[in-house]
């Protein structure tokens, strides 16, 4: 836990430094595609004194100045699987948006689907020496958080504080030089697979760069295109993508809980593939041109001409009709969409005061999702599409560029998180150890 302090640590204080130079390049690494933006900052970074706690108080403003995309390889259910294909991949992408932008970009902060999230809610109280409280008093009770067992192989990827209560006035944002006698604190901690840390950090390094952040699509996805209000009011960000499908549940601003499910849009592109026996790109192309998941009567009759290589006259001549296609579909985007029902159900989605699921993600672009994920999500769904960020190319602000403009937007005004913070002990996973060690230092 405290090597990955550490490293966390390591990886701001590269942004930092990245941003006081101007740029960084943002990668989103996906199944279907690897996108890489360069960015370029308006003035020096800003400093962290500025920063409400859990808020985007210290924000720098920044314009998009390269932008390219590749189709990714050797990522399977958004994890690296084949080392040296994503290494040619990302180098491809990086290279594209460098020459665009005609700068060298040396730190890259990057942002994947997969790797088996877990979501923890913990607490933390500590009465406070004097009235006032300060940063140290902020870190204290980050530090009196319970860390659970996360299990061997997991490391932690996100550990923001979402709420402070000071004495009984909770819902605060950043509790500092606020006066009280006692400091609650809730945080939310997701855990991932470390092998896909690793493997992450290793591809970048042998394609020459510095990683100097990493995040969850399923997080900046959520910062992407959920507005202020449902951000605030609670909502659910479902971001659809090739091999994974992420989820997301924001309530005051703050991220508070996230998940992946390993079915994607590359899922109903092979059930394409063995039902009308085509290869993939044909499949591919039928889902992209034809494809839907709500039939209507015009569909029977509307007809597909399917077309191959294959040099068998009558194969190759085929056609199909329309609701035939969405007879295949259908079954997996119901499958993709019952999943993330019980996922939320699972995460208590029901019990906050919005409803409001939005759907994001190249996936989503499927025509007819409107009509059919309400039916199985409940009522309250829209299709979203992330905000316009400045100098962003026209052919990359649609759904399929969600977490690559959340990653962007996640650059730009980083959450605070626990690394931010001093420590005021070395935090221990062992419990009665680091409740010793606490207890002694509160106390004497």
């Amino acid at each position: 836990m405290n090597d990955l302090y550490q490293s966390q640590r390591a990886m701001r204080n590269m942004r930092q430094a990245a941003m006081q130079r101007g740029v960084i390049a943002i990668l989103d690494i996906g199944t279907s595609k690897i996108a890489c933006l360069v960015l370029r900052f308006d003035g020096p970074g800003h400093s962290r004194e500025n920063d409400g706690v859990g808020s985007l108080a210290g924000q720098s403003s920044f314009r998009v100045i390269g932008a390219a995309t590749t189709r990714s390889r050797g990522v399977r259910f958004g994890e690296i699987d084949a080392m040296q294909e994503t290494e040619r991949a990302i180098r491809t992408a990086v290279q594209a948006a460098q020459k665009m932008a005609n700068v060298r970009v040396d730190h890259v902060i990057a942002s994947f689907s997969g790797a088996n999230p877990r979501s923890y809610g913990l607490a933390g109280a500590i009465d406070l020496h004097d009235t006032v409280v300060s940063e140290h008093d902020v870190a204290r009770v980050l530090a009196s958080c319970d860390v659970p067992d996360i299990g061997e192989g997991r490391e932690v990827l996100h550990a923001q504080p979402v709420n402070f209560a000071l004495d009984h006035r909770s819902g605060m944002g950043d509790p500092r030089g606020q006066i009280g006698n006692r400091l609650a604190c809730d945080m939310h901690l997701l855990t991932i697979d470390a092998d896909v840390i690793h493997n992450l950090l290793y591809c970048i390094k042998r394609c020459d760069m510095e990683l100097a952040g990493i995040a969850s699509s399923a997080y900046t996805s959520g910062i992407a295109s959920l507005v202020e209000d449902e951000q605030e009011l609670g909502a659910a960000c479902i971001d659809m993508g090739g091999g994974a499908t992420g989820l997301s549940i924001f309530i005051k601003k703050q991220m508070i809980y996230a998940d992946s499910v390993r079915l994607g849009g590359d899922h109903v592109t092979q059930d394409i593939s063995k039902g009308l026996q085509v290869p993939l790109a044909v499949a591919e192309r039928i889902k992209t041109f034809y494809g839907g998941v709500v039939a209507t009567g015009m569909d029977d009759r509307e007809m597909i001409e399917i077309g191959g290589e294959t040099g068998d006259w009558e194969h190759d001549r085929r056609t199909v009709s329309r609701s035939e296609l969405i007879g295949i579909m259908r079954p997996r985007v119901e499958e993709i969409l019952e999943e993330v029902r019980a996922r939320l159900d699972g995460a208590g989605f029901e019990h906050l005061p919005s409803q409001q699921i939005v759907l994001t993600g190249g996936a989503s672009q499927i025509p007819g999702l409107d009509g059919l994920a309400p039916k199985i999500l409940g009522n309250q769904v829209r299709i979203g599409r992330p905000l316009r960020v400045q100098g962003l190319p026209q052919a990359a602000t649609g759904a399929a560029f969600a977490s690559c403009v959340g990653l962007a937007l996640f650059a730009a005004h980083p959450q605070d998180e626990w690394w931010d913070f001093e420590m005021p002990i070395d935090r221990y996973p062992a419990r009665s150890l680091k409740r010793a060690v606490k207890w002694f230092r509160d106390n004497w």
